[in-house]
């Protein structure tokens, strides 16, 4: 099986990556009937089909599937080689995205992207935020912060820290509502938390320890959870690290609910042969554990 040229296995990659033509034109910047027609070639090319077509999109084909690790391996190894022949410079550049979760997204990595940003002006930082796991392997982030470590070997996963939450509301909600003194003085407050069946993670699964089974307020965003309770609707479980965001939160029970989860970062196992994107990790882990100890002290 012969790839005419690097460009080739970019086009191939951005297909299996984006299971149409469609996305994988608009990762790379063409029209789709120039990436159907490079993906016709190389069919033609390796005298077999890399895709089957569908309504759905293009998934890849046993060939195809083989082939994506000489891809991969190959994307690895030009990257590599771009560092070599520029050398390893003090300040980082380029476009890196970062997947988490939107609580992480949205109170932890701003700050510490806009730092590292500020001593590397020729990087590009990217921040996705989703109410699920991000997907590394179809690329959709370079590397991601999760709460429970993968599995899988073609990843690699290092812990960056500990982080707190605790049960919240505002304190007008609490004055206007019956005291709160025992777990059992929580049935009939209105309770703000995730949409029950988008839980993406078990380790979000905050108030099934509680045993809150009726959630009156909720999202699968944490933004909006947290809205939710600054603008004094109800309780809900809140990162610490969030607190200073708003004026009037005040824990609930803190001796007796309170929860500590991790981040972890996880990156591809290759990537760790990139010098640029290993200082990059290691600038992450140190600016989100430094952000997390200084906004947990705050509560």
């Amino acid at each position: 099986m012969i790839m005419q040229n690097w460009d080739d296995m970019r086009v191939f990659l951005a297909v299996a990556r984006g299971e149409s033509l469609t996305a994988a034109a608009t990762a790379l910047k063409v029209d789709p009937g120039t990436v159907s027609r490079r993906v016709a070639r190389l069919e033609e090319g390796a005298g077999t089909a890399l895709f089957a077509r569908s309504p759905q999109g293009y998934s890849l084909t046993a060939a195809g599937a083989r082939l994506v690790r000489h891809a991969e391996a190959a994307e690895q190894a030009m990257s590599a080689a771009r560092e070599d022949v520029a050398g390893a410079a003090d300040a980082l550049s380029g476009q890196v995205r970062i997947g988490a979760p939107d609580g992480c997204a949205n109170f932890v990595l701003p700050q510490v992207c806009a730092a590292i940003g500020a001593t590397n002006p020729a990087l590009d930082l990217q921040i996705l935020a989703l109410p699920r796991v991000v997907n590394l392997s179809k690329r959709e982030a370079d590397m991601a912060v999760t709460v429970s470590p993968p599995s899988s070997q073609r990843l690699s996963v290092q812990k960056i820290c500990d982080y707190r939450l605790h049960l919240v509301a505002h304190r007008d909600y609490l004055a206007a509502h019956p005291a709160i003194h025992t777990r059992a003085d929580l049935k009939g407050h209105r309770i703000v938390g995730y949409i029950p069946d988008m839980i993406f993670d078990a380790e979000l699964d905050y108030l099934g320890d509680l045993g809150l089974q009726r959630v009156p307020l909720a999202s699968n965003s944490v933004a909006v959870q947290f809205s939710w309770v600054r603008q004094g609707l109800g309780l809900g479980v809140v990162h610490d690290f969030a607190l200073e965001a708003a004026e009037g939160l005040e824990q609930v029970l803190p001796g007796d609910v309170a929860l500590t989860r991790t981040f972890y970062l996880v990156r591809h196992a290759e990537d760790r042969r990139l010098d640029r994107m290993n200082r990059l990790a290691a600038a992450l882990v140190a600016g989100m554990r430094a952000e997390i100890r200084r906004a947990e002290a705050r509560t």
